[in-house]
């Protein structure tokens, strides 16, 4: 298992961990403890296998605003500059919130499961969008209709048969297609 770090900030603790040393880092925001978020065997086989550096943010019961600062409090703790930001679901929203604020840090959006809210692409930010087919959750209309704004620098990937669940249950599959999109094979 990978080991919780964890800073503080304005009195409370935000952990996270951070795996592999790659050339590219993901940064993945969580509202989930980082026990049981589900992205653990995604973000190892981001690690180990494709050889990223995965950085996975937890928080909950606090905004998106002060969830994507408390993330650019840990990379600026850790010394990452830039890195792609993603989550899955309310991670992926809050993740949108980081890009907007801090779109000079960001090299990339994934949004897995992506959300209906209003809250716009950041612009000029390429964008990964991972479903499943038979997420009834965050159904693929989601991240549609995301992609009609920045049709040019979007790509949906869709894991069929794959429910809302899917970085449980479909976690390698998951973690192939964003080593494919990112291309650092």
């Amino acid at each position: 298992m990978t080991e919780i770090n964890s800073i503080d900030l304005e009195g409370r603790t935000v952990p996270f961990t951070d795996e592999g040393e790659g050339p590219v880092t993901l940064a993945l925001v969580t509202e989930r403890a980082l026990d049981s978020d589900g992205l653990g065997v995604i973000s190892h086989y981001l690690a180990e296998e494709a050889g990223f550096r995965v950085i996975r943010i937890g928080g909950a019961g606090i905004s998106h605003e002060q969830r994507a600062a408390d993330a650019a409090a840990v990379l600026e703790h850790l010394g990452i500059e830039d890195s792609w930001i993603g989550g899955y679901g309310i991670g992926g929203t809050t993740a949108r919130v980081f890009a907007n604020a801090h779109a000079d840090r960001v090299n990339g959006l994934l949004l897995m499961g992506a959300e209906d809210v209003d809250i716009a692409l950041a612009p000029v930010v390429p964008v990964l969008f991972v479903q499943g087919s038979a997420d009834e959750v965050t159904p693929a209309t989601n991240a549609e209709k995301l992609q009609a704004t920045a049709p040019e620098r979007s790509s949906i990937k869709t894991i069929e048969g794959a429910d809302h669940f899917f970085p449980v249950t479909h976690p390698f599959e998951t973690g192939v297609i964003i080593e494919e999109y990112l291309d650092w094979d």
